[in-house]
């Protein structure tokens, strides 16, 4: 603030000070001369003793102003320096918060617990016995068609049918143990974890049954039908729906923990691994999420719909996508900040010239091109993925990135293979379930039913198990 003028000294000499910059004017004058003509016509006079003053007062909160200005720049500055970096460490790597590698689930030896038999859904188990020379061992007939795929577990065989039920049903002989009715289609393949049953259906509900007397314990309701299936570890339940959602659920209460909402349907059955969740959209994206909190970490787009189930192999994730490709992506790979809205930008400029070329999209390590159309999921074992598209059957060698061999079924194969005792079954919708070899992929045997099978077959003790759309259960040894 500027000092009083010595000329202003006398006692009887008024001053009127700017409402805006605080600085004196005399007596008299109109417009403020320090601040652009701010009116001084309503402004009260003061005298010179009483100017010194306010001067005295004002210079003391101009100090204490600035004092406060340096502490809570030297406080303030450094907090929200900390934050963007915790928050930017938290949102796009795994030095805050990272993945509970802990969290994991192995079926016991010999059981096929759900989807694709454990929660990396690598669709192969080891030595069944006597491998199955494709007779039949018994069949059970349910109301309608069957889609649902079997769990086998404590010598129960559990699975959906369009009749609008759950059945539980003996392993050895067929017989029905119980039946537990929904509100509409089971297309939902079981989970069978910790003596609970796990199962979605098309009456918009995800069901928990105690697994020995089909008892129901909870349901979840989401908007729409449930065809995905559930994935089981550590107290905690999670599945897709064609609302859209992903969903974590309490596995005890069936309470709801988090969610995440995509653009499309999640017919995929979710795949947990190294402390993520893997899961595709009918939106043309694949996803992946902190498995605790659901924090998203991962958006792939291979510009197709994704029914397809994920497989893991250690840290990478091979899915099939609707135009017929197989992927294999990095499991532990994260977006970049706005990489999918920049992106598009950035190529128009390297089409022009005017940016070098994009980075590969976050995740990306090969695709194989199969066929026109994808449905099922692959199988994993060993260093072969085995998948398929059309009416082929794929083996795919992982470190060479190409094909061994293809064999061709009668009918589309929309069933994804299990592995056991270096063979192959899958079934086709020729109403065949085949067994093939997996040195050769040469037929070794093929079980014809009178429908076409969607199911995808599990195996245990020296049984394959599948469903068909004539309406029956098949064990077949």
């Amino acid at each position: 603030m500027q000092s009083i003028p010595k000329n202003s000294q006398s006692e009887e000499e008024l001053w009127l000070i700017c409402p805006i910059c605080k600085q004196p004017n005399p007596a008299g004058t109109l417009h403020c001369h320090h601040c652009w003509g701010a009116a001084l016509h309503s402004v009260k006079p003061v005298t010179t003793e009483e100017l010194t003053e306010i001067t005295r007062r004002r210079q003391a909160y101009l100090k204490r102003l600035q004092v406060f200005k340096i502490a809570a720049v030297s406080i303030v500055a450094p907090l929200m320096l900390f934050s963007v970096v915790f928050f930017s460490l938290y949102l796009f790597t795994d030095m805050v918060s990272p993945p509970p590698v802990t969290l994991s689930s192995s079926p016991l030896p010999g059981e096929w617990t759900m989807f694709h038999r454990d929660l990396g859904h690598s669709g192969s188990i080891g030595p069944i016995g006597t491998p199955p020379e494709g007779k039949l061992k018994w069949f059970f007939s349910t109301g309608a068609a069957i889609h649902s795929s079997p769990a086998v577990v404590d010598g129960i065989v559990y699975i959906g049918s369009k009749d609008y039920k759950l059945y539980a049903l003996d392993a050895d002989t067929g017989a029905k143990r119980w039946e537990f009715p929904t509100g509409s289609w089971v297309e939902s393949s079981p989970t069978v974890a910790n003596g609970v049953v796990y199962f979605g259906s098309n009456d918009s509900r995800l069901y928990a049954l105690d697994a020995q007397t089909g008892e129901k314990l909870w349901h979840f309701k989401t908007r729409y039908p449930v065809k995905s299936s559930p994935a089981v570890t550590d107290g905690i339940v999670y599945i897709g729906g064609t609302d859209g959602h992903i969903y974590a659920l309490d596995a005890v209460t069936g309470a709801k923990l988090w969610d995440y909402e995509t653009r499309g349907w999640i017919i995929s059955s979710p795949a947990v691994a190294n402390g993520i969740v893997y899961a595709g959209s009918t939106d043309g994206s694949f996803y992946a999420w902190h498995a605790l909190s659901g924090r998203f970490r991962l958006r792939f787009k291979p510009w197709a719909a994704i029914s397809s189930s994920p497989a893991v192999s250690n840290e990478v994730i091979y899915f099939n996508s609707g135009d017929g490709y197989l992927y294999a992506i990095d499991g532990k790979a994260r977006n970049w900040p706005g990489e999918h809205r920049l992106r598009g930008n950035w190529l128009q400029f390297y089409a022009f010239r005017l940016a070098p070329p994009p980075p590969p999209i976050s995740g990306f390590l090969w695709r194989l091109e199969l066929g026109k159309l994808s449905y099922s999921s692959p199988a994993i074992a060993g260093d072969t993925v085995y998948t398929s598209s059309d009416n082929k059957l794929y083996s795919v060698d992982i470190e060479n990135e190409e094909i061994r061999w293809v064999f061709s079924a009668e009918g589309d194969i929309r069933s994804s293979p299990a592995v056991a005792n270096n063979t192959i079954y899958v079934g086709s919708d020729d109403g065949r379930l085949y067994a093939v070899d997996a040195t050769s992929g040469k037929k070794i045997w093929g079980f014809l039913t009178e429908g076409k099978i969607t199911s995808s077959p599990a195996l245990a003790g020296g049984t394959v198990y599948v469903g068909s759309h004539d309406g029956n259960v098949y064990a077949i040894e």
